[in-house]
């Protein structure tokens, strides 16, 4: 039996999923905004500025209807649109943006209700924003707690990537989760703790390395125009992604916002929603 373990093990370590490139297009954009009418051509500008990678050929809609501006209403508006993507920003018609608690009720509703992927933008009358957002988007990151096998965090983080930028492709294992683990193995005599502690953080690793040098090799295949980099580690998701943004000055953050398994938002995803203020960032 033990054996045919070991010949088990060998067979799925050796299995790897490989990315496939797959071209996305976004053509309609539904930019959602509580913006005074003197304020809202320049907001758009802006906007428009920073998503020049969609090129322009994109019909944007805006939705801004004070009056009828619930819940309700805005699903409506995206089932009559039916846009590729959304675009807004946090605790809309609220001071609540002021205070980073929350994404506010249309937030919550509109990313757990509607299939398009959403866009939260910097609040337009936040300054604690990076220099460098609201710019371009010549500097992407995807992350996930399950990078292998999300060829549509990819193709997302490749079409959102400026010509000549650079794309980070980031897996963080969360190191409190390995380190209380390892805490419980090594109360077991039969296991050798720091053989099992190696082994099992290069493994952990390992699927996410493997796939990124997918994606780095089908970036070059594809002759595609940016520059693909990996990113694998350990450390706490919240400030090790903080880290990570400051450090490479990343415009835009990529991340899935839903789960199969339950109505709230995906593992880490709300936390980094609420906290990411400074930049835009992206749910699938």
């Amino acid at each position: 039996m033990k054996q045919i373990d070991q010949f088990e093990s060998i067979f799925r370590s050796a299995l790897k999923d490989v990315y496939k490139y797959r071209k996305l297009s976004v053509k309609s954009v539904l930019v959602v905004t509580d913006r005074k009418e003197s304020k809202l051509e320049e907001y758009l500008e802006d906007l428009r500025c920073f998503l020049a990678v969609l090129g322009t050929d994109v019909k944007w809609t805006i939705f801004d209807d004070e009056k009828h501006f619930t819940a309700v209403h805005l699903l409506e508006k995206v089932a009559e649109v039916k846009p590729d993507l959304i675009c807004t920003y946090r605790n809309l018609h609220s001071a609540a943006w002021q205070y980073p608690y929350s994404l506010g009720e249309h937030l919550d509703v509109l990313m757990q209700k509607t299939a398009q992927p959403v866009m939260i933008l910097p609040h337009p009358d936040d300054t604690s924003i990076y220099p460098h957002a609201m710019v371009n988007t010549n500097r992407v990151m995807t992350m996930t707690d399950h990078l292998a096998k999300d060829h549509r965090l990819i193709d997302y983080g490749i079409l959102f990537t400026e010509p000549q930028g650079i794309l980070f492709l980031s897996h963080i294992e969360d190191q409190r989760t390995f380190s209380r683990y390892m805490e419980v193995i090594s109360r077991i005599p039969d296991i050798d703790t720091d053989h099992a502690a190696e082994e099992i953080r290069a493994r952990l690793v390992k699927e996410p390395s493997d796939y990124i040098d997918s994606c780095i090799a089908s970036a070059h295949e594809n002759k595609l125009p940016i520059e693909v980099k990996k990113i694998v580690g350990f450390g706490h998701h919240i400030s090790e992604y903080r880290k990570l943004i400051e450090e490479h000055e990343i415009d835009l953050l990529i991340m899935n916002s839903k789960d199969d398994d339950q109505l709230a938002m995906h593992g880490m995803t709300y936390p980094l929603a609420v906290e990411l203020r400074q930049i835009a960032l992206l749910f699938l």
